[in-house]
């Protein structure tokens, strides 16, 4: 555990270091996508085989099409089926320096019934006992670098990571509520915005959100995603949510903003 509690430390304090400060010329422009799992890890699968890793790579791979048709510049984590790892990740939404950073998954359940989209932002501690279960699930893609979370205890971490996490808390909770606020009408559950610390928000010098954008252990939900038109219902929530976040911080910032949303999915 100490061993684990020094890599984290050192993990927060260089990524706070490392920190770019906001630049009030820029406008909206970099959108960083980051499809979870991949390669060896599956994430969750569906009833009907539906494998989570899959679902949202497919769902990236789109909502960046069409972020890019809107001028803006795109940056994946992945673009194909592989794992990358945790500190990779973080790497290549810092180098790109992005106005915000999107994690996009498939929730899961022991309940099959279980339905609804959240989507979550950055926390020490969780919001409830549900976001703590979900931070807890997607972090386990990672291994070690995830079980270092409990080092979250030591003042020390729990200091610095708070500093990191509250540096874009205005913002990536805005990110959050205007992703949700899309995603809402696409489920009969909307389960709101929660927080909770997953480790792949933690390093990223940017607003950031995770999205859950329906439980791929529910069939209704599994064969609703993987549909044609439960994608692009998906994908055209998702880049109305960040287009209208961009908006507002375009606007905050007083740069350009990006094109309005269409009218329709």
């Amino acid at each position: 555990m100490k061993l684990r509690t020094a890599a984290l430390a050192a993990c927060v304090c260089a990524a706070a270091l490392a920190f770019h400060p906001a630049r009030a010329e820029d406008g909206f422009d970099t959108v960083v996508i980051d499809p979870g799992h991949g390669g060896e890890d599956s994430g969750a699968r569906g009833p009907g085989g539906t494998l989570e890793k899959d679902l949202v790579l497919r769902v990236a791979r789109a909502l960046g099409e069409r972020l890019a048709a809107r001028g803006l510049r795109v940056v994946q984590t992945r673009t194909r089926d592989v794992f990358v790892p945790l500190e990779q990740r973080t790497a290549i939404a810092n180098d790109a320096r992005g106005d915000l950073f999107v994690s996009i998954h498939a929730n899961a359940a022991e309940d099959a019934t279980s339905r609804g989209t959240e989507t979550y932002f950055l926390a020490l501690s969780p919001s409830d006992a549900s976001a703590e279960r979900v931070a807890k699930r997607e972090n386990e893609a990672f291994g070690q670098a995830a079980g270092g979370i409990a080092a979250v205890n030591d003042p020390f971490v729990a200091l610095v990571g708070d500093l990191i996490a509250t540096e874009h808390l205005q913002e990536s909770s805005l990110l959050a509520h205007a992703i949700q606020a899309q995603l809402s009408g696409l489920s009969p559950r909307s389960r709101g915005v929660k927080q909770a610390l997953f480790v792949v928000l933690t390093g990223v010098q940017m607003p950031a959100s995770l999205v859950e954008i329906g439980f791929v252990t529910s069939a209704e939900e599994e064969a609703h995603m993987k549909s044609a038109d439960g994608l692009r219902e998906i994908v055209a929530a998702l880049e109305r949510g960040i287009v209208e976040y961009g908006r507002g911080h375009a606007q905050r910032l007083g740069g350009s903003a990006p094109a309005r949303p269409a009218e329709s999915p």
